[in-house]
């Protein structure tokens, strides 16, 4: 069976994108630790992120870089902190969340709870940074 992120990518299941390549795919965690907090996955479903081909693995991490680039320039934060934990979903995928201290990346936080709109505002405010950075680039 498709993992979540594999039925998001496909569309089977709804997500706030901010940022989609052929290969790879920037979502919002609906569950976030921060405003901001976003996932970024492979398109290929692969479980564990050190299995992935060096090709993909290589061009996540790039891809990850200027999503971080966008969030940390769109989302009041100290840093954008990258994790990698990989127990909760069977598919590759790198954490992005904006923090202001090492507290906040603890993820037995509580987790925010954020309106539809509260959601679309951070996509938008994402993508425009996404833009201003790459105008020949279109962030969807």
């Amino acid at each position: 069976m498709p993992s979540v992120f594999s039925q998001i990518v496909e569309g089977k299941l709804p997500a706030y994108r901010v940022a989609e390549t052929n290969d790879y795919l920037a979502f919002l965690d609906i569950h976030p630790l921060t405003r901001g907090h976003t996932l970024v996955i492979p398109k290929k479903e692969v479980d564990y992120l050190l299995d992935l081909e060096e090709e993909l693995y290589v061009g996540l991490w790039l891809f990850a870089r200027e999503i971080a680039r966008a969030i940390h320039a769109a989302i009041p934060c100290e840093r954008v902190a990258f994790a990698v934990v990989g127990l909760e979903v069977p598919h590759a995928h790198i954490h992005l969340v904006p923090i202001q201290s090492m507290a906040d990346l603890n993820f037995q936080n509580p987790r925010l709870q954020l309106s539809s709109d509260d959601f679309q505002v951070i996509v938008a405010a994402i993508q425009a940074k996404l833009r201003e950075f790459h105008p020949q680039k279109t962030a969807s």
